[in-house]
């Protein structure tokens, strides 16, 4: 065996376990909760889009199984029902607390940070008690964890504990004395369990936040996550009242509609109380600041143009047309049966083409059986050629910037991952 490859099956061996075992315990009895906090855990989990990440589709809630692709290989969601062989029914209110607080599951072995416990760390006691009071009453469901599939040498577990002692830090949240208490509700939510940097903010080569770049864009589920402070691509600078309005709906009048891993973060928050969408829109819109000159003047621009139509000619001219005129170009007034007008949307100005061409492709719905707006896919409808001429159309027209460089490279991967 080669030296490299000793020296990491020694580490996989002797550091996969960073800490002791908790013993295993049954999850108290419903009726040990009182109803009030259980409710209470409900809006929290809704707040932390638990549910989303522990469902597969199709699946039974929180039992686990959705895959989670990121670029050292696919995560699935673990089965947390209070299941006793397959889910977390013999975790205490101990581990659980563990789990969040330091990344460390009940056996004593290392969480992966695809369980966002950089976030969770921050709970207060308060709410981590309501969670597992919301967790421990689900249904259970016996269903067997679906095992990581990473590429090496990101598979051992044990090289997890040289990952958090470089980069996570434990702690709990600390309010600003200086801001209001709506400002701190906002930042306790967003970096805490709302954990909104995980999405919104750019990666190392091995997964960690860039702390100097928080919230600065960026990459879910291959999708871009677009800047949420002062470097937004947002034509039209958001409001509090915009983000607000964005978080519980999905929808603005001069922004885009929520898609992609943004879609069940909207679908969540529609049911968490209001106050807490409301702080967390006025913690985001004080992280972008107030718009400049530069930027209020650009957003005029973007306002006008949404308001006519294009008249630019060319393939991807005729391509628009065909496929996107009828709705985009008629504008979101009510009743108008239309879209949003492509000038003010932000997948047009975010540094890739992943977004539009996403969308393009795979079209927008709600669930099956919920309401929402939607659009239609097209990915069956235009040739690849096609598609490269509508984004290369639409980036100049109306994101009135360069041409993207990688749009044969995201066309290809969405391709691949659709067959």
């Amino acid at each position: 065996m080669r030296p490299f490859a000793v020296i990491l099956s020694t580490v996989a061996v002797c550091a996969a376990c960073a800490a002791d075992p908790v013993a295993p315990d049954a999850v108290p009895a419903r009726s040990s909760f009182d109803p009030a906090l259980i409710a209470k855990g409900a809006q929290l989990a809704a707040i932390g889009n638990c549910q989303a990440c522990h469902t597969a589709e199709g699946g039974r809630s929180f039992a686990g199984g959705r895959p989670i692709e990121t670029p050292f290989g696919t995560f699935y969601g673990t089965n947390i029902t209070p299941d006793p062989d397959t889910g977390i029914g013999r975790w205490s209110e101990q581990a659980f607390v563990r789990a969040l607080r330091e990344g460390v599951d009940r056996d004593g072995r290392h969480l992966y940070p695809a369980f966002p416990y950089e976030y969770y760390t921050r709970l207060t006691d308060e709410d981590i008690h309501a969670l597992y009071a919301y967790i421990a009453t689900r249904e259970p469901v016996r269903a067997q964890n679906r095992p990581h599939e990473l590429r090496a040498p990101f598979n051992l577990r044990g090289l997890l504990g040289t990952w958090k002692a470089l980069y996570f830090e434990r702690g709990a949240f600390r309010p600003d004395a200086v801001r209001d208490a709506q400002w701190n509700r906002g930042a306790y939510l967003v970096n805490g369990l709302g954990h909104c940097g995980a999405c919104h903010t750019p990666r190392g080569v091995l997964g960690a936040e860039k702390k100097d770049q928080a919230f600065s864009g960026g990459v879910a589920e291959g999708w871009h996550g677009p800047a949420l402070n002062t470097r937004s691509p947002a034509p039209v600078p958001w409001t509090a009242e915009q983000l607000f309005k964005y978080l519980r709906t999905g929808l603005d009048d001069t922004h885009a509609i929520a898609a992609g891993p943004m879609e069940p973060v909207v679908r969540n928050l529609a049911r968490a109380p209001e106050e807490d969408v409301r702080a967390m829109a006025a913690y985001l819109e004080a992280l972008a600041g107030p718009p400049s000159a530069e930027r209020r003047k650009k957003a005029d621009v973007a306002l006008a143009q949404a308001k006519a139509a294009s008249r630019a000619n060319g393939r991807g001219a005729e391509v628009y047309a065909g496929t996107c005129a009828a709705c985009h170009d008629r504008g979101r007034e009510a009743g108008s049966g239309g879209a949003l007008p492509l000038a003010l949307g932000t997948a047009m100005t975010i540094p890739t083409s992943s977004n539009l061409l996403r969308i393009t492709l795979e079209g927008i719905a709600p669930p099956e059986g919920e309401p929402g707006r939607s659009m239609p896919g097209f990915a069956d409808a235009l040739t690849d050629g096609q598609v490269k001429d509508l984004a290369g159309y639409i980036r100049s027209e109306f994101g009135r910037a360069a041409a993207w460089t990688d749009v044969d490279e995201e066309l290809k991967k969405i391709r691949e991952e659709r067959r």
